[in-house]
């Protein structure tokens, strides 16, 4: 049974698929087995899909282990642990004459070849279902060269707050498992490269990074209505609000969230709404209020599919036009779109202090995939980071909106100061109050849109990565990044390159050059309507009918975009 290609044959990077119903703990063996991997000196990259539901399904994670950086999903599975015959079912279109079935052969009665690890029953005598995970981990441990001893430590570690008995338990699971495996697999091993540096790594996902980019940002302030993927922002600052003193406020409804933010900006605070599509469609009539009283304000839109309610756990890019033209009227904005989960951190860094330099709305555009993946990766660099605050101290006679050159006014807050701080929703004149004085309504909007050339001066230019003389140029924004990137690096051609925007509006002045070097160009979108296409045209004029979308709710795999780039260029 050992014979399997998997066992002898030096290997760079390994994947894992585990896959059961909601309940069965499979994000808990997740968090485990990508934590005890970097331990021992592999790099790990983890994502998952998962159903709506809280019982029954299948949700699946892959966890790929590396002796290098991977940081992208693939379709191969080289391990599959499937809970269930549904499981099984569930991925079975995936499954290769090269892939290792572990599981529990009296449960999964099938046809397929079971490394039989009899998951149920052991976990059944060491204290019920519930250890099965655990049982897996062991099993997997073995395969991988893992101390166990490094294991036990780990296990202490993380469940001692719940008891002695529970860490033994635990522990005993796991030996088990690992036990069971040396007994299945015998001498028979998983040869990848070991790195020396991996152990000193972090591991973060996307919702991690956006919130401590938040933090680095100087957040002191989050107001939110929890609603799936962005929820994980909003928890992560609640478990550590007292911490980085940082109020959080789970508002009755994203209406109240958005207003609440904008009057804590308001009262020197700065502030962070963290919502999905369905949630910030209720909040555009409070963006149009920071556009008007020139509010800064940091919103963190993480994109699910819609229309409506749409697939609530699944991931699309298909809401950068809802955050390009949401609200009514007209006023500035800056949209900024991570690619990897370091872009996560600084980008939402950086989105505090242009949010408090131009007092406009911000935007993070994340989606389900970033914020739910994550991968090692060595600590963040902080040194060169700061909070950067543009309040100044009010005098007498003090004008909230005087109308400046570059479209800017001084801003104070209440308190700091003799001058009084109006702001209205209604057209204002420069003290902040109310006014139907027509030539003045035109001077206040000319004013607020004279910020976007002071804007366009600081925009991210996009990244190239391979050739500079290319002749096709692949196009991706967002979450796409690692998932190119890797595709490129097989395709390994000598004519082919991206082009990668981390900011999406306003669009880099140079984007057209890059254009025009291209005898084609590719834009590689999670949309059915190719978005952000549509916006380089309205902004360069360059047209382009090359679009590689997926919009089934699915990140895009290695594999999938290989074969569909080779079909186009």
């Amino acid at each position: 049974m050992n014979d399997n290609i998997l066992f002898h044959t030096p290997r760079k990077d390994v994947s894992i698929v585990l896959c059961g119903e909601a309940g069965q703990g499979i994000q808990t063996l997740e968090f485990f087995l990508t934590r005890i991997f970097n331990i021992s000196g592999y790099h790990v990259y983890a994502t998952k899909e998962y159903m709506s539901r809280i019982r029954g399904g299948s949700n699946s994670t892959q966890i790929r282990v590396s002796s290098d950086h991977v940081r992208a999903p693939i379709m191969r599975m080289d391990i599959f642990i499937p809970f269930n015959i549904e499981a099984l079912k569930h991925l079975e279109k995936n499954i290769t004459t090269s892939t290792v079935i572990i599981g529990d052969k009296e449960n999964l009665k099938t046809e397929y070849n079971i490394f039989d690890i009899p998951l149920t029953r052991i976990a059944a005598e060491i204290g019920g279902k519930i250890y099965e995970n655990m049982v897996a981990v062991g099993a997997l441990s073995k395969l991988f060269k893992v101390n166990p001893q490094d294991i036990r430590e780990y296990v202490k570690t993380h469940f001692n707050r719940k008891g002695e008995e529970i860490v033994e338990r635990n522990i005993k699971a796991v030996e088990e498992g690992y036990y069971e495996a040396e007994k299945v697999f015998k001498d028979a091993e998983i040869n990848i490269m070991k790195s020396t540096d991996v152990k000193n790594h972090i591991i973060l996902n996307g919702a991690e990074a956006v919130a401590l980019g938040a933090i680095a940002g100087g957040c002191n302030f989050i107001s939110a209505y929890p609603m799936s993927p962005s929820t994980g922002v909003f928890v992560f600052l609640a478990q550590h609000s007292s911490t980085f003193n940082i109020i959080v406020e789970q508002a009755e409804d994203e209406i109240s969230a958005i207003n609440m933010a904008v009057g804590a900006w308001y009262a020197g605070g700065r502030a962070l709404v963290s919502t999905s599509g369905g949630g910030f469609s209720l909040m555009t009539e409070g963006l149009s209020l920071a556009g008007m009283i020139e509010s800064p304000l940091v919103v963190h839109l993480a994109q699910r599919p819609g229309p409506a309610t749409g697939l609530p756990t699944r991931t699309e890019q298909g809401d950068l036009n809802l955050a390009l033209y949401a609200g009514h009227g007209e006023f500035p904005r800056i949209i900024l779109a991570p690619g990897s989960i370091e872009d996560a951190f600084y980008l939402t860094q950086k989105a505090f202090n242009l949010a408090d330099k131009f007092q406009i709305p911000v935007f993070i555009l994340t989606d389900q995939y970033l914020i739910d993946s994550y991968y090692n990766l060595p600590e963040l660099k902080l040194n060169d980071l700061s909070i950067e605050t543009h309040v100044i101290k009010t005098g007498k006679g003090y004008k909230r909106y005087l109308i400046t050159e570059n479209g800017v006014s001084p801003r104070g807050i209440p308190g700091y100061g003799e001058g009084l701080i109006v702001v209205d929703s209604d057209e204002h004149d420069e003290e902040g109050h109310i006014t139907e004085n027509l030539n003045l309504r035109i001077r206040m909007v000319d004013k607020r849109l004279r910020k976007m050339k002071l804007i366009e001066k600081e925009v991210l230019p996009p990244e190239l990565y391979g050739v500079e003389e290319y002749r096709n140029l692949l196009i991706g924004w967002g979450s796409t990044y690692h998932c190119i990137i890797e595709a490129l690096k097989y395709l390994n051609r000598n004519d082919t390159a991206l082009l990668f925007f981390k900011q999406l509006y306003p669009v880099h002045s140079a984007t057209l050059t890059y254009l025009e070097k291209a005898n084609k160009i590719i834009f590689i979108e999670n949309n059915a309507t190719g978005q952000f296409s549509k916006l380089i045209k309205q902004t360069t004029g360059v047209e382009c009918d090359n679009l590689i979308l997926n919009y089934n709710g699915l990140p895009f795999t290695v594999e999938d975009l290989v074969e569909k780039i080779g079909r186009v260029i």
